[in-house]
């Protein structure tokens, strides 16, 4: 090559500035870079996301009938109880003293008190055809002019009283008498006495498991005192005690995922089952009651879970940050498109709302790139893009 044709160091070393100065002319013209995304189309999966507790929609709470010490307790908490089992024993020596008390007295009307009556009634019976006969006798004479009126008087006055004895012995009698009023009144007495002496042993009434346990042996309990709380099989729950910001999207039937924070591992299907119909005012939140779909017996009373409800799905939705929404007033928003390279305000309209990203149905295309930072419309930037969380938005 001939030295005419080589270039000079010294024109290089001209242009090799002026190139620079030209791209940095160029860089500055096309703005600073600043973060933003491009809009794709993709599933979106809306979600209210919050902690709630394991709760029971049925806790027995398992008192005493009777003022007593409880003698025996026979279960403690986690253990699981059917109906009829056997959960706490009463001193009962009262109550079998008052037991036999009653069982005393009925025998003694049975084997007694009704053999007696009924040989006072013969005897009353016997006396009365004695005073009729002695009264016929004395009116025969007195016919006769051979005894006086007083005499014949007498006579029938000691009739109706001894009439009077048979009446009064016949209703003795039928009051002792096998079915009658003093029988039925002794045998109440009895099955009172084994009423209160069966109340003395504590019986589970429904299928569950023992949640707490508030009494020992020695002590002395009341009616009214919660002295065991079972909580019913099957009756297992999810209480969300939701902020009532989150209430809009929340429906019954909604399906949800519940996490034990002690699990992790273990994601229990479950739905929205009841929704309280009021607010809380002091923490402005509403209970929500959640259904699991099946029992889960790790699940323990008052374990702090976290609740995922979907509230609304789309296969195909426009995606876009909420990083990149200004201006959010319910279901419009505005944003900073950015189109050659110029910022512009653009209005659109929102639809499904996730924690990250939000649905645009109008004022965005797919591919339109948006700004997640500030710039003032007419400015001059470069896109520096940033990857929309990946897989199923939320």
């Amino acid at each position: 090559m001939s030295s005419a044709l080589r270039p000079r160091p010294v024109l290089l070393l001209l242009l090799l500035p002026l190139a620079l100065l030209l791209l940095l002319a160029w860089r500055h013209w096309q703005g600073p870079p600043l973060p933003g995304y491009r809009l794709e189309t993709r599933p979106l999966v809306q979600r209210v996301v919050a902690s709630g507790e394991v709760s029971s929609q049925s806790l027995a709470r398992i008192g005493s009938e009777l003022t007593g010490v409880v003698r025996a307790r026979h279960v403690r908490e986690g253990d699981a109880v059917k109906p009829g089992d056997l959960l706490l024993e009463l001193d009962d020596r009262e109550q079998r003293a008052r037991l036999g008390e009653a069982e005393a007295a009925l025998r003694q009307l049975i084997d007694a008190e009704r053999p007696q009556a009924r040989a006072a009634l013969r005897e009353a019976e016997s006396q009365l055809q004695r005073a009729g006969s002695e009264r016929q006798r004395r009116e025969t004479l007195f016919a006769r002019q051979l005894l006086s009126a007083e005499a014949r008087d007498q006579a029938r006055h000691a009739e109706v009283a001894a009439r009077a004895a048979r009446d009064r012995a016949q209703l003795a009698a039928a009051a002792l008498a096998e079915g009658g009023s003093a029988e039925q009144q002794a045998r109440q007495r009895v099955e009172q006495a084994r009423s209160a002496l069966a109340r003395t042993k504590i019986h589970a009434q429904v299928e569950g498991s023992v949640q707490t346990r508030n009494v020992e042996p020695g002590d002395l309990v009341r009616p009214g005192d919660t002295l065991l709380e079972i909580a019913r099989q099957g009756s297992q729950e999810i209480l969300l005690p939701l902020d009532e910001k989150s209430l809009a999207p929340l429906a019954l039937g909604q399906s949800a995922q519940v996490i034990a924070d002690a699990f992790p591992e273990r994601v229990l299907a479950a739905r929205v089952a009841w929704l309280a119909p009021a607010v809380d005012p002091a923490r402005g939140t509403l209970d929500v009651h959640l259904d699991l779909a099946e029992p889960a017996g790790f699940l323990r009373q008052g374990m702090t879970v976290s609740v995922s409800i979907e509230t609304a799905r789309r296969e195909r939705a426009l995606v876009i940050a909420n990083d990149a929404l200004r201006a959010v007033a319910g279901g419009r928003a505005e944003v900073l498109r950015v189109r050659g390279g110029e910022v512009e305000r653009v209005a659109v309209t929102l639809g499904l709302r996730g924690t990250a990203l939000s649905e645009v149905v109008e004022g965005l295309a797919e591919g339109d790139a948006v700004l997640a930072a500030d710039a003032e419309p007419g400015q001059r930037v470069r896109v520096r893009k940033q990857p929309l969380p990946a897989g199923v938005a939320e």
